[in-house]
Formats: structure tokens, C-alpha cells, sequence
């Protein structure tokens, strides 16, 4: 608990999880009015992907755990992430649609909040000991979670506080390629690097394998690269314009044809 406030107990994992959607509001939106795009609609498309994110997320955790479902499953921990992922991409696409917004530019400009955001999330994971923590290690930075959630009196891997310094590593890279790529090569581009970071973590937490040893994180971190280099290669196929804007075909100078 952070603290008591009129008798209400606020939490610190709901507030990490507050401040990263109005943390990932605020640099859409300015990533929106640097594109010529409406502040708005970036404040929307972070709304209804945050909403249906969590619910999305807990459907997948309470999915995973059916065998030994518990009331406690059902409050207010216990999520998993890329059910959030599949659900906010969905509700994402829906926003992208009713406002008109041009995808590949939409994606690129999503990259960098989205990558601060799950760092910033990852941080409440750590400080409420929600059990997302590592494997037991001597080495001096393992820590105990003895009044976590989830609780442990043994040192282990503080994966959340990895998977944090990663994802802002990852955004300090996106912010640095965000004016030399096209939007969707941007976002192909976060696809990768955090499939790769979580992939990397992964090895450290105590997720069983589901095929043969990979883990379940660990596939659906497969499939964000793979799906990243996907985006990038057909990006790179076709011409395009640097800072986020790719062109259309009403961009190309006209010509005329011989019949």
C-alpha cells in the first residue's frame, strides 16, 4: 500500500499503472502535434487501449490460471501482459479508424510512449512485489520481497527493475531513430528490441516451459520479433519519407503513360 486516504487503501501498483497511461498520454499527444495530427485523438487512442488493455490483460491471467482459479485472481493483481497487448492493439486500431488517423505514422508515434510506459509499470510490479521478481541469486543487488504480494524471503533476480532499465533503454533508441525512420519502421523497430529484452529477462523468472524450453513470455516474444521484422522489411520495400510521415501514393509526382 502507498498510502491511506479517507479510509480508502491506495495502492502502488494502481498508481504505476495510472501514471504510465497519463505519462503515455502526454508524449503521444506531443508526438501527435509534432506530426500535424490532433492531440485528441492520441488522448483517446491511450484511453481505450488502457481500458481494454487491462481488461484484456485479465482475462488472459484468469485463462492461464482456471485450474486454480481464486477470488484473489480476480482482484486487483494478477495481469498478463500480452493479453493486454492483443486487446490495446485492437482497441487502438478501432481509435485509429473512427479518427482517421494514418496507421503507419500512428504506430511509429505509439513506439516510444509504449515502451516508457511498460517501464514505468514494471516499476509498480517491483514495489508491490506482485510476483513477476526473478530466480533465487547470491548476487548484491538480489533482493527479498518479505511484504510483497507475492511474498519471499529468499534474494532473487529484481527482474522488474530489469525489464524497466530495458524499456527505457529501448525508448532512448526509438527516441534517437523517431526523425531517421517511417512511423512504421519505428514501431517494427519496438516490436523487436522488446521482444528481444523480455526474451533476455525471461531466463531469469520462474515462468515453466510450455515448448520445450522456451516459456510462454518467451514465445509470444518470438512472435513480436518476428512480426517487427516483418514490418521493417516491408517498410523498407517501399518509398517513404524520415520523421514518422510515410507516403502515399498521392504523394509521387504524376506522370503520364503511353497506352
Amino acid at each position: 500500500m502507498l498510502f491511506s486516504l479517507f479510509g480508502i487503501d491506495v495502492q502502488t501498483y494502481g498508481v504505476s499503472k495510472a501514471g504510465a497511461a497519463l505519462l503515455a498520454a502526454h508524449l503521444l499527444g506531443r508526438e501527435f502535434t509534432r506530426l500535424g495530427l490532433k492531440r485528441e485523438s492520441a488522448h483517446a487512442l491511450v484511453f481505450w487501449a488502457t481500458v481494454w488493455g487491462f481488461v484484456g490483460a485479465k482475462v488472459y491471467f484468469v485463462l492461464e490460471n482456471l485450474d486454480d482459479l481464486t477470488w484473489h485472481h480476480l482482484g486487483g493483481m494478477g495481469f498478463t501482459w500480452y493479453g493486454g497487448l492483443i486487446a490495446g492493439v485492437v482497441a487502438a486500431l478501432v481509435v485509429i479508424r473512427r479518427h482517421g488517423l494514418p496507421l503507419g505514422t500512428t504506430a511509429g508515434a505509439a513506439a516510444i510512449p509504449l515502451s516508457v510506459a511498460y517501464g514505468v509499470g514494471r516499476l509498480g510490479c517491483f514495489f508491490a512485489g506482485d510476483g513477476t521478481y526473478g530466480k533465487p541469486s547470491d548476487l548484491p543487488w538480489a533482493m527479498t520481497f518479505a511484504d510483497g504480494a507475492v511474498p519471499t524471503n529468499v534474494p532473487v533476480h529484481p527482474t522488474q527493475l530489469y525489464e524497466t532499465v530495458a524499456a527505457f533503454v529501448v525508448a532512448g533508441v526509438l527516441w534517437w531513430a523517431r526523425k531517421r525512420v517511417p512511423g512504421s519502421a519505428l514501431f517494427g523497430a519496438y516490436l523487436v528490441l522488446s521482444g528481444l529484452a523480455r526474451f533476455q529477462v525471461e531466463f531469469l523468472r520462474t515462468n515453466s516451459p510450455l515448448v520445450a524450453w522456451l516459456t510462454q513470455p518467451q514465445l509470444w516474444s518470438l512472435a513480436s520479433i518476428g512480426a517487427g521484422l516483418v514490418v521493417i522489411v516491408l517498410v523498407a520495400s517501399r518509398p517513404h519519407d524520415v520523421g514518422g510521415h510515410e507516403m502515399s501514393p498521392a504523394s509521387f509526382p504524376s506522370r503520364t503513360v503511353d497506352a
